[in-house]
């Protein structure tokens, strides 16, 4: 099947929202509008999709989104687990759905209006989760609170400093501030600024953390050999992999032996397993970014550096533009929106068109990760 799938299919068309703390508009509006505009993107009329694939957590569903956008019969739809651990999952799902002739064209999307929102762990009245009645109890009511105790095991194991955690929020902000669509678009970030600003989760600061953001976002898949006929340059599926390491347990990994080796790693292995390219070959990366810390923690599951050496890589400007890996080229979950990491998506395949407000001159490959702490998922994209 790995090998069925690698550049079987493409990515033809990406649409999005406007993004925002608030939208008025509905999840379920919001979901469509991206979904139509991706279609339109694509020059694909909506009757022909016959395939969906979104996060469990989306409150949007298959049967009121192909209604709405006016799809034709439905052939084969799924939904991805564990939030910002599913993006690249969506995309990888339609896919195998096309490659193996269930489905002929498919659409992906992310709906979310968390900037208006409530917070999920604020309902007291729902059951715990098995895994969160292990630490919600203690203090780790979010998932900044969970994040951070790996960020502290990092720093003490490998010496990580919060000024290697500033590299990876700077590289995103200066991206955001050459993106018009980015929430923090013109707002520059200093290092002052990052080193003097309030806690969330200690060690994790303000800027530590991802947006709060309304909006939504979608692509189009097909097959490569349609995709010489739609009107935007398709960017190719050349690998895909979803990961979840033995004896996990969501962001704190504590029954692992080893509780900064999280899915990354198992996800990293498959992907490159089932590639002709390795991570040396990668020219922009869309890596996960809800909280700083994951990025090191990605750097090395990837295979971009040694264990323990992902803080140091970001370095010298390694992840700005013209650096060793420039990274999330729009702003990412930091600093452009957060929408459970569909974003990272749709920018990589603006990179490969070359089309990005930050592009990287001559891209030709594309890394784009989904969570890191949770079960994960991650695509290898070329033109």
């Amino acid at each position: 099947m790995a090998t069925r799938l690698k550049d079987a299919t493409a990515i033809v068309g990406i649409g999005q929202t406007p993004f925002a703390r608030q939208l008025p508009s509905s999840e379920k509006t919001l979901a469509c509008r991206a979904i139509l505009d991706a279609l339109d993107d694509a020059g694909i009329p909506p009757s022909q999709v016959d395939a969906f694939a979104s996060y469990t957590m989306e409150e949007t569903d298959e049967v009121e989104v192909a209604k709405a956008i006016g799809a034709g019969d439905v052939t084969f739809f799924a939904k991805a687990g564990y939030g910002g651990g599913g993006s690249c999952a969506t995309v990888a799902h339609l896919a195998m759905a096309v490659a193996t002739g269930q489905a002929h064209v498919g659409v992906a999307w992310r709906s979310r209006k968390r900037g208006s929102g409530p917070r999920p762990w604020r309902d007291t009245r729902a059951q715990l989760p098995t895994p969160a009645q292990w630490t919600r109890p203690y203090g780790l009511l979010r998932p900044a609170d969970e994040i951070a105790m790996l960020a502290r095991r990092y720093m003490h194991t490998y010496g990580a400093t919060r000024d290697h955690f500033f590299n990876v929020a700077l590289a995103c902000r200066n991206r955001a501030n050459q993106n018009p669509a980015a929430i923090m678009y013109e707002r520059p970030l200093t290092r002052e600024m990052y080193m003097t600003s309030r806690w969330i989760s200690e060690p994790l600061c303000l800027f530590d953390n991802c947006l709060e953001t309304d909006g939504a976002l979608a692509c189009v898949v097909v097959s490569a050999e349609r995709a010489r006929d739609c009107r935007r340059r398709p960017v190719y599926v050349h690998s895909a992999a979803q990961g979840l390491p033995a004896q996990h347990h969501g962001m704190v990994n504590y029954w692992n032996e080893d509780p900064l080796t999280g899915p990354a790693w198992t996800a990293g292995r498959h992907l490159w397993k089932n590639a002709d390219l390795g991570p040396h070959d990668v020219d922009v990366a869309q890596i996960y970014d809800a909280f700083t810390a994951l990025v090191p923690l990605s750097l090395e599951g990837y295979g971009f550096c040694g264990r323990g050496e992902g803080a140091a890589f970001t370095e010298g400007g390694a992840l700005e533009l013209g650096g060793r890996l420039p990274l999330n080229t729009a702003g990412g979950g930091l600093s452009e929106a957060y929408v459970h990491g569909f974003n990272l998506i749709n920018e990589g395949v603006r990179q490969l068109r070359g089309t990005s407000t930050a592009q990287v001159p001559d891209a030709a490959t594309c890394l784009v990760t989904a969570g890191e702490g949770v079960p994960t998922s991650a695509l290898l994209l070329r033109s």
